[in-house]
């Protein structure tokens, strides 16, 4: 229902924010900001961006370090600090964006994407196999008996998985996690024209449908399969496929194919996102472009190698508090983080008022907080509703209507 919603939200990306950009040539989205209403709200979209990716980036990672270290230091029966596996993860990733840079990412993300799908398409085959599932039609007739492959819920407005919402929530998440969001546009400037960017942008919103139904399908195989064996299903879902391809149900080549694919997609989103927080952070925060061609490669190296221990720190930290999916914490999380970018992109799109750019930031501090305040409480509040993914609508309101609280005259067009 949500990768639905990414379809209208990826055609907004290429028709309105790609128009916006691209004639600007902007090393950072976020300098469009500064044009628009001024220094402080220029600092607060970039830090929420920094916030954003930091988090997202280190939930992913996090997600390949847990099942490196079942499928590797655990069945070698060797007691290695999580920490030191969340190390050794981030100095990859290092050491290849520090050599590499964001027009090498571009290439070998094509490469690790191949691999991701690849290792999906011979888990599902092999499985399938061992079902005894021997055609195309039978495999899907065999997903779709399943009560796990139900896919549209209508029926309560209150549940979370109603359809509108989380269509809704898929529509602007895709705005704000591929629109706003600096390492995904950082890919989509660099192309040769802005009707390049947009065939980019419009043909990966139809392949990331098909690739999501592939991991979709692949989970209820995998449920499947593990009734069929008599496998134990884990207390945390993340886990049953490692135990599954790792535990020699499927043989070495699932196995093998399990770990590239796994490492494959979590450094085709680490890597470059690795390098465009790097850039945020020398471009909207250090002003490098100021400085001589020698400090600007030093502070570089310098910030990336900070970022990078960033990570280090809050992966080991998502390991002591994380009690659900990644995926779904971290879609939940991105609805407090990219709000208020949404918001503030909104006001700038749908109205000519300026602000008193000095109070924004109590604005951006106050709408994700009442966010989490009405979400904690919407049952009592708002006679049983639960917020689904459409949280992130929520924050973007509110971050709207504090704007207008602190607007001022009408926007002189020149």
């Amino acid at each position: 229902q949500m990768v639905l919603g990414y379809l209208p939200g990826y055609l907004i990306i290429a028709t309105v924010l790609m128009s916006l950009y691209y004639p600007l040539t902007l090393t950072s989205i976020y300098t469009d900001l500064s044009d628009r209403f001024g220094f402080w709200s220029y600092k607060s979209g970039a830090f929420y961006f920094l916030l954003s990716r930091l988090i997202g980036s280190a939930f992913r990672l996090y997600l390949v370090a847990i099942v490196l270290e079942y499928a590797v230091f655990t069945r070698l029966n060797m007691q290695v600090p999580f920490i030191v596996t969340v190390t050794l993860t981030i100095a990859l990733i290092w050491l290849y964006t520090h050599k590499g840079g964001i027009k090498t990412i571009i290439w070998t993300d094509t490469l690790q994407t191949a691999c991701m799908l690849l290792a999906v398409g011979f888990t599902v085959y092999v499985i399938a196999s061992d079902l005894g599932v021997a055609s195309l039609p039978a495999l899907i007739h065999k997903i779709s008996e399943n009560p796990m492959s139900e896919t549209f819920f209508w029926s309560d407005w209150n549940d979370n998985k109603h359809f509108m919402k989380n269509f809704l929530g898929g529509t602007f998440i895709a705005i704000v996690m591929t629109g706003l969001d600096q390492d995904m546009m950082q890919k989509n400037l660099s192309c040769r024209n802005i009707k390049d960017a947009q065939k980019n942008v419009l043909g990966f919103s139809i392949v990331l449908l098909f690739a999501n139904l592939m991991f979709l399908s692949l989970g209820v195989l995998l449920y499947e399969y593990a009734f069929l064996k008599g496998i134990a299903i884990p207390e945390k879902s993340d886990y049953l496929y490692p135990i599954i391809a790792m535990e020699g149900y499927l043989g070495v080549g699932v196995a093998i194919f399990f770990i590239l694919g796994l490492v494959a997609a979590a450094y085709s989103s680490a890597d470059s996102a690795l390098t465009a927080l790097t850039t945020s952070v020398c471009v909207d925060f250090l002003e490098i472009d100021k400085k001589a061609e020698a400090q600007q490669l030093k502070t570089r190296k310098r910030v990336h190698l900070w970022v990078s221990l960033v990570l280090v720190v809050l992966i080991t930290l998502f390991k002591l508090i994380n009690d659900e999916s990644v995926v779904s914490a971290l879609f939940t999380v991105a609805g407090f983080t990219y709000g208020p970018l949404l918001g503030m992109y909104a006001f700038g799109l749908f109205t000519r008022l300026k602000i008193n750019d000095k109070y924004i930031v109590w604005v951006v501090i106050a709408a994700p907080i009442l966010t989490f305040i009405l979400k904690k409480y919407s049952v009592s509040l708002l006679n049983g509703y639960q917020f689904g993914f459409e949280l992130i609508l929520l924050n973007g309101a509110l971050t709207f209507i504090g704007m207008l609280l602190i607007s001022s005259k009408i926007l002189t067009v020149k």
